[in-house]
């Protein structure tokens, strides 16, 4: 193959690491007992390595005082707490399977997520920005059942939703029963391939499907994230992102702990005080966010309050991030190493970042190299044929971060991961004779809203349960702050009448507030090809037009 085809692989001096996440927190624990390990700063949380490892096994023998078998799923549904992190770990050295749940999540999507991840177990806040996760959690289980175990990290507990149900509290305490022997029974039959978390992701096609991603896959990448940041047990990380994806749990839990750097967590969710108080308040060295939230920081009004002097790395992802932000990132927020990353959920995530001296403009301009031990090359989406360096084309990537397939949907992961186990990412990028990469496009439908991925069809069949509605497309359109923003085009039923308010409020409640169209047109046609197909960039192209875009 010539040099000028765009096929890349990572290399490094070091190797793969080739053991469990439980075994490799005990190790950073025991190299660093008294560094801070998790400061939870809206909760008053401060705890070191030797204190949070000693928290996550109690944790874990609470898991096995309840029963919970290598294999079984646990469901997660909170913001971010310090139990978020503990559990993960816990989890992990226990062999069940952590099942993130969005804290955004209504009764339907909870239900959808909990049957067909066959999670039997869920530890869920009391609520979050208005939502009683309790209620909604009966809900759900009155549509698909109730559950074998609800675990409330607050003082309350479901009554109908679960055949068991018990606080955060009285699950450590039953794992007093349990001998730390036992514990390391059950890790010891443990294998770094195995499955240890499943992540809901619109992907390329149809409903939400359940990423299945193991211990050597998020093991790995979170330490590789960290070697590209250059991390060491000195740096202090302030993630202000969801741990409920891979954004928080990955690039930050992980990355932190296989270096023995601290994990901070300024609020529940993003607030833009909250995470540049925490900076300043903990004297962190890298700061976490999407776009959108360094802009949120950026332009507040109190931005100039606070010391950020302490800053020198971060990395930014989630969507595309303008030169000018990138700019006032570097200088005003204090980060000249901040780090650009690149990546999907099936990629554990991250395939491509840059490196804290690569030229200002690769790293404002592109996603960075390739990460060692990664695969990538740029294909002719209609021929699969290599293409040459600097033409566009969809973006493939193989090696140990790809996930193991999707729960329970073999023909989505066939779809996803070719034969030779190449990952299609439906992106379209560009590889430069330097090997840095630069995302163009996508050949995919999603939506990337703020960092949240939208696929259309999924919103597009919740939208067909409103009773005036004969037919329904959702497109992305631009947005200045978010990114992109849904439009939903409808076609409403003959001789009824619906007003875009009434649509839009109607949403409300029913699915998850991102997941709402932002603009909606009323329409009797939508453009179509000779054979009858939606054409979404037609409508895309009109609508930019038609709300001056």
């Amino acid at each position: 193959m010539s040099v000028e085809d765009s096929y890349l692989v990572g290399t490094s001096a070091t190797d793969l690491l080739g053991e469990t996440i439980g075994r490799n927190l005990a190790r950073t624990a025991a190299r660093f007992p008294d560094s801070d390990a998790l400061i939870s700063v809206h909760q008053g949380i401060r705890l070191t390595y030797a204190a949070f490892h000693a928290a996550v096994e109690e944790t874990a023998r609470g898991l096995l005082a309840l029963g919970i078998e290598q294999g079984e799923r646990v469901g997660i549904w909170s913001p971010n707490r310090a139990e978020w992190a503990v559990l993960q770990y816990a989890t992990a050295k226990v062999g069940a399977i952590l099942v993130n749940v969005n804290p955004s999540y209504r009764s339907s999507e909870l239900g959808y997520v909990l049957k067909q991840s066959g999670t039997r177990h869920l530890v869920l806040a009391a609520g979050y920005r208005g939502a009683d996760y309790l209620s909604l959690l009966e809900e759900a289980a009155r549509e698909i059942g109730p559950l074998s175990t609800a675990i409330v990290l607050d003082d309350r507990a479901p009554n109908a939703a679960a055949e068991r149900s018990i606080t955060w509290q009285e699950m450590i305490e039953a794992g007093a029963s349990v001998t730390p022997d036992a514990l390391r029974a059950r890790e010891a039959v443990l294998q770094f391939d195995d499955p240890i978390n499943i992540q809901y992701t619109s992907g390329t096609t149809g409903f939400p499907k359940g990423a299945t991603l193991s211990h050597h896959n998020i093991l790995n990448n979170g330490r590789l994230i960290g070697e590209r940041c250059r991390y060491t047990e000195a740096d202090r990380v302030c993630i202000p992102v969801p741990l409920y994806h891979c954004f928080g749990m990955v690039l930050g839990n992980l990355a932190c702990t296989t270096h023995g750097a601290a994990i901070v967590y300024p609020s529940e969710g993003f607030d833009p005080v909250a995470a540049l108080a925490a900076v300043q308040a903990e004297r962190c060295t890298s700061l976490y966010g999407v776009p959108t939230m360094f802009i949120a920081e950026l332009g507040h009004s109190r931005f100039a309050e606070f010391d950020l002097s302490s800053l020198r790395t971060g990395i930014m992802a989630g969507s595309p991030c303008p030169i000018d932000l990138m700019n006032r990132v570097r200088s005003q927020m204090h980060m000249p190493e901040v780090t650009i990353a690149y990546g999907m959920t099936e990629t554990s995530p991250v395939a491509f970042q840059t490196s804290v001296d690569d030229p200002v403009d690769k790293r404002v301009e592109t996603v960075g190299r390739i990460h060692p031990f990664v695969e990538a090359k740029v294909v002719d989406p209609d021929t699969g044929r290599v293409l040459p360096r600097d033409m566009p084309g969809e973006l493939l990537i193989r090696g140990y971060l790809v996930m193991l397939g999707y729960w329970e949907n073999e023909p989505a992961t066939r779809t996803s991961i070719d034969a030779a186990r190449w990952m299609h990412t439906g992106d379209q990028a560009a590889i430069d004779t330097d090997g840095y990469c630069k995302i163009v496009g996508r050949i995919k439908d999603m939506v990337i809203r703020g960092g949240e991925n939208i696929y259309p069809r999924e919103v597009e069949e919740f939208l067909y349960q409103h009773p005036a509605i004969s037919e329904v497309q959702v497109i992305g359109v631009p947005d200045a702050r978010y990114g992109e923003e849904l439009c939903a085009w409808v076609r409403v039923n003959e001789g009824q009448q619906v007003t875009r308010e009434e649509l839009r409020a109607w949403c409300k409640g029913r699915v998850a507030a991102f997941k709402i169209p932002r603009y909606w047109k009323l329409t009797d046609s939508f453009p179509i090809t000779v054979t009858g197909k939606i054409q979404k960039y037609k409508m895309r192209e009109q609508s930019i037009c038609e709300l001056g875009l």
